[in-house]
């Protein structure tokens, strides 16, 4: 059985906290990081890949050299749930600590 969906209010109060964005067509939300350069864009993008591996909650993303952008979704449900708001938290948490 997948997690339960984020009530919109649920949402709004995750997107302003965290400063992601909706997407516009889906219950999903997106936000892009910038880097110094490549270099700390992939690292940036290998931590999250651990964690979103150990999760078992992977995100849309692409990079173009020092930019990427990031959608959370939770597909098996069908949108926006508790799941998301983790990792975007953790995501957060791995931007910061970036070089």
């Amino acid at each position: 059985m997948s997690e339960p969906l984020l009530l919109s209010s649920d949402l709004r109060a995750a997107l302003a906290a965290l400063g992601w964005a909706p997407t516009a067509g889906r219950d999903a939300i997106r936000k892009r990081f910038q880097f110094a350069d490549f270099n700390a864009a992939f690292g940036f993008m290998s931590r999250v890949a651990l964690k979103a591996e150990q999760m078992r909650h992977h995100p849309e993303w692409s990079n173009n050299w020092n930019t990427v952008e990031i959608t959370l979704s939770t597909h098996d449900a069908g949108g926006l749930t508790e799941h998301d708001n983790q990792l975007a938290r953790f995501i957060e948490k791995a931007a910061r600590i970036s070089p």
